[in-house]
């Protein structure tokens, strides 16, 4: 079935549970033909699976670097047990969320890095890829990649330097982008998402977090009684075709497109052409996404 793939979609998360059914119709509805469920800790594991099944997406298990607080080194033993028990599920499709953040104050790093060590461990001995939380860690995760090969994965919602992420895909890594890259400060991660080849790009949600810029609403108008979340559209600011001046294309080969879209069109050609973002707007916001 052709459509978009979202790549990182915690469709498990308790602000999807009252119509969880009616959020995934509305972005098949909208053209979001598959999600890939990430887990974030032992105890929704089964959570994620489920939902897999019911829709016939695709999850991850894993424990999260944020939730490695209360997470007991005996998980790591549970989830070796999953992956051996699931391995010929073909729904299971890597060991994720797992990863290391250096962002959030007061986690300890040495236990986020015992956490994801043996995470990556356990891919390496299922043969699975991975899918990494990289918040301020970068070079921390491509250090322990090194030491534990994996069979690739995504990095998700990437937010480093154009090195760290030609790094990341010289080791079989695409990068998630989303939600940050429509706001207009984003300018590193746009100039990323510019240079960087259109194949290791794959995106994501991160649903029910990181909202695209016309759906944000500050914390301090959530405060005051504002939904979380709008529905009005990015505005464009071309009417007519206007991708033989996409800026990628014109730095790869030096002229415009002959042809009606690029071959290989930058990330913000394939924004506005294929308006990939807007299941955030006509499907999953439509009432069921709110954020």
């Amino acid at each position: 079935m052709a459509g978009w793939i979202d790549t990182h979609c915690h469709l498990d998360a308790p602000e999807f549970a009252p119509d969880v059914d009616a959020v995934r119709t509305a972005a098949a509805l909208a053209g979001v033909a598959h999600c890939v469920l990430p887990a974030v800790e032992r105890a929704n594991w089964d959570a994620v699976r489920e939902l897999a099944h019911r829709h016939g997406d695709s999850y991850a298990l894993g424990i999260h670097p944020l939730y490695t607080p209360r997470a007991r080194d005996e998980d790591l033993e549970h989830l070796a047990d999953a992956l051996q028990r699931y391995q010929a599920d073909p729904r299971l499709v890597a060991v994720g969320e797992i990863g290391l953040d250096y962002f959030v104050p007061g986690l300890d790093a040495a236990r986020q890095e015992h956490f994801y060590a043996g995470q990556l461990r356990l891919a390496r001995r299922f043969d699975l890829p991975v899918i990494l939380h990289v918040r301020r860690s970068a070079d921390r995760l491509l250090k322990g990649l090194r030491a534990v090969p994996v069979r690739g994965g995504i990095a998700h919602a990437f937010n480093g330097s154009l090195q760290q992420a030609q790094a990341f895909v010289a080791l079989g890594f695409k990068l998630g982008f989303g939600g940050a890259v429509t706001y207009e400060r984003a300018l590193q991660l746009r100039r990323l998402a510019a240079e960087l080849p259109a194949e290791a790009i794959v995106m994501e949600t991160d649903a029910p977090d990181i909202p695209p810029h016309w759906l944000y609403t500050t914390a301090a108008a959530r405060a005051g009684g504002s939904p979380r979340g709008a529905t009005r559209r990015p505005s464009c600011r071309a009417s007519a075709p206007w991708w033989p001046a996409c800026a990628g294309w014109r730095r790869r080969t030096g002229r415009p497109s002959p042809l009606p879209m690029p071959v290989r069109p930058c990330l913000g050609c394939r924004l506005r052409i294929r308006d990939v973002l807007r299941h955030w707007v006509d499907g999953l916001s439509a009432g069921s996404y709110s954020f």
